[in-house]
């Protein structure tokens, strides 16, 4: 399969979906979150799905409710727009990595075979893994590993990569874990390179600036009553979605107005982050760390 979907009824008994409703689903991956959505829609309803890898755009219904978008979900307003759609009653977002992404070692996303060191969702963006590698400064790399991958040797890993590509550039996936060397903790490795490659793939492909520019987005696409529902795969994505719940936005106390009341554009529907079933793990091992939060769009006073 292309993907399996995580959390699949939780995720889309999230949204409420109403028979005649709009919905857009910014991860369309296999396609399997989408399709429960279009079970769920009556006739006149209507999805809107993107996606900006084209291997995606391959696992496409043949459903006249449907339209398939090839886009980064950055800029899903402009896309609605174009097909003349103002606002929405529910969004949905998978933030996870494909299991075909993880199963096709070319796309570079895995550790475990020998790969090319790329990474890129847009297999037509400019800037690759090998690239980020082998011309960011220490100090640089430094910084991304520490924030992105939350790695606490952050430094001498930074720095035994620049000394390994001082004698030869890092192409793949094996040059990289020959130059991390001792970093790669005994007994742990698994865990540590999945942190790694984790920083990388961030960077890669902005993912924590495409999804505050999702969240943003959110707050003017969704109707008043309209619902929110994303799942997480790491803290960094799930801290972030948390804090613009409750705050209506990224840092800082929520904003108030001149009379001291607090202005809120969501409303948590759940209290506590719904996680998979022992089951749903059981079966589909990757769904092990993802998380769901659901949110509510509140009337504007």
């Amino acid at each position: 399969m292309y993907h399996i979907p995580v959390l699949l009824q939780e995720g889309i008994d999230g949204l409420m979906v109403r028979p005649g409703g709009t919905y857009l689903d910014v991860t369309y991956g296999g396609g399997g979150h989408s399709r429960e959505i279009l079970r769920r829609l009556g006739p006149e309803g209507r999805l809107f799905a993107m996606d900006q890898d084209p291997e995606a755009l391959k696992n496409e219904e043949a459903d006249p409710r449907l339209v398939l978008i090839r886009g980064n979900f950055r800029f899903l307003s402009n896309f609605l727009r174009y097909h003349g759609v103002e606002q929405i009653h529910g969004l949905f977002a998978d933030l996870g990595v494909s299991s075909h992404h993880f199963d096709v070692p070319g796309r570079g996303f895995t550790f475990q075979a020998e790969a090319p060191l790329d990474m890129r969702m847009n297999p037509n963006a400019r800037q690759k893994a090998s690239q980020i590698l082998n011309e960011y400064t220490e100090e640089r790399l430094f910084a991304l590993f520490a924030e992105y991958g939350e790695i606490e040797n952050a430094r001498s890993l930074a720095a035994k990569i620049v000394k390994f590509r001082q004698d030869t550039s890092l192409k793949t996936n094996l040059d990289l874990i020959a130059a991390a060397g001792n970093c790669v903790p005994r007994f742990a490795e698994h865990k540590y390179l999945a942190r790694v490659f984790q920083a990388l793939r961030i960077e890669v492909n902005g993912e924590l600036i495409n999804l505050r520019a999702l969240l943003e987005q959110a707050v003017k696409v969704l109707l008043p009553g309209g619902r929110l529902s994303i799942i997480t795969y790491h803290s960094l994505e799930d801290r972030m979605v948390k804090q613009f719940v409750r705050q209506g936005q990224f840092q800082g106390e929520a904003e108030k107005d001149i009379y001291g009341r607090v202005r809120l554009p969501f409303r948590a529907m759940n209290s506590r982050v719904i996680t998979p079933s022992a089951t749903e793990i059981a079966s589909n091992p990757r769904a092990r760390s993802a998380k769901l939060r659901v949110a509510e769009r509140n009337k504007e006073e």
